[in-house]
């Protein structure tokens, strides 16, 4: 391993019998290993224990540290990972869920970004989408995203804070951090996700890079608690045409709990990026105040999308006029 940044990696698991063993395996097959693994379960009631434990003693793992952490309560997705990457010892941190499998090489090459740019606070990567038997569903995870050009571009560009204001692009399961970013994390704001958490304060205050190929099989299987649905033309239809419930309020507490995180920073963050993200919780805001007999929105969306307010901060961009006109209340 690149010297100084021995890498941790935090794998979350619940009831992964099924498939935690090649995770693992594809782990610790890396070249080089990382120094450090971190399993945090969150309750299993299968063998899921039993076979970390047995990878744990065996030669596979020889001068890996494995640490296994479980409690009396389960904690969900976003605060077992909160405990996972709370005792990771490493310079880097790899995320890593139960079901999916490893591309030879990939820590080699994010390490090699890392140690080329100390800036650098988060790398994340495209995937190979499988099913449960790990057969290719033929589509990568940036295509079922629908992930454009110029979202990539912006990040590629030193600009990650203006995509990742959109919506997030870093799914948890590609991503590596460096440990001093949980300085500015911990503890993980209510409401978000941990994956979107890290990577939209990340672009904050550092650099965020996303490596365009695949380096892990994402799989995709009945018991995902996060998957990918292929973007056919039927389900947008119905993404615009669901209810549309508490999906703006819910957004606008985000952004301003981020904003609020992002004032406690200082300098760290730039001005400019502190009132983006209050500008985002205000749009939302707005948007979850229209009303909801459809035929009187079309004034407020015409209010909101005033000064381009829809290109800059909905996650579809000027295609969400549409939803927000037709959506059912």
């Amino acid at each position: 391993m690149t010297a100084g940044l021995q890498v941790s990696v935090a794998l979350c698991t619940y009831n992964g019998a099924r498939f935690v063993r090649a995770q693992i395996e594809s782990i610790l097959r890396q070249v080089p290993r990382p120094a450090q693994l971190i399993v945090s379960d969150d309750g299993s009631t299968d063998g899921t224990l039993a076979i970390v434990r047995e990878l744990a003693g065996s030669s596979l793992a020889d001068g890996v540290d494995v640490v296994v952490l479980t409690g009396d309560e389960p904690l969900g997705v976003t605060r077992n990972f909160q405990r996972a990457v709370s005792a990771a010892d490493g310079a880097l941190i790899a995320l890593s869920d139960q079901d999916d499998v490893w591309h030879e090489g990939r820590l080699q090459r994010i390490v090699a970004r890392f140690a080329s740019d100390d800036a650098l606070l988060l790398v994340h990567t495209d995937a190979d989408l499988v099913d449960s038997a790990g057969v290719p569903l033929g589509r990568t995870l940036f295509e079922s995203l629908e992930i454009a050009p110029e979202e990539l571009g912006a990040e590629l560009a030193g600009r990650a804070f203006d995509a990742f204001i959109r919506r997030n692009l870093a799914t948890g399961a590609t991503v590596v951090f460096r440990r001093r970013l949980l300085e500015s994390t911990l503890p993980f704001a209510d409401g978000w996700v941990h994956d979107e958490w890290l990577a939209v304060v990340a672009a904050a205050i550092g650099r965020v890079e996303v490596l365009p190929e695949p380096t892990i099989d994402y799989r995709q299987h009945d018991a995902n608690q996060i998957g990918v649905a292929a973007p056919t033309l039927a389900r947008k239809v119905r993404r615009v045409l669901e209810p549309r419930g508490d999906r703006n309020a819910v957004l606008a507490a985000r952004f301003a709990a981020l904003a609020d995180r992002l004032a406690t920073l200082g300098d760290r963050v730039p001005p400019t990026l502190l009132e983006t993200a209050r500008e985002k919780a205000r749009f939302e805001a707005e948007r979850a105040g229209l009303p909801a007999n459809r035929l009187r929105r079309p004034a407020g969306v015409l209010r909101i999308a005033a000064g381009g307010r829809y290109s800059r901060y909905a996650s579809r961009g000027r295609a969400d006029i549409v939803r927000d006109l037709l959506q059912p209340a």
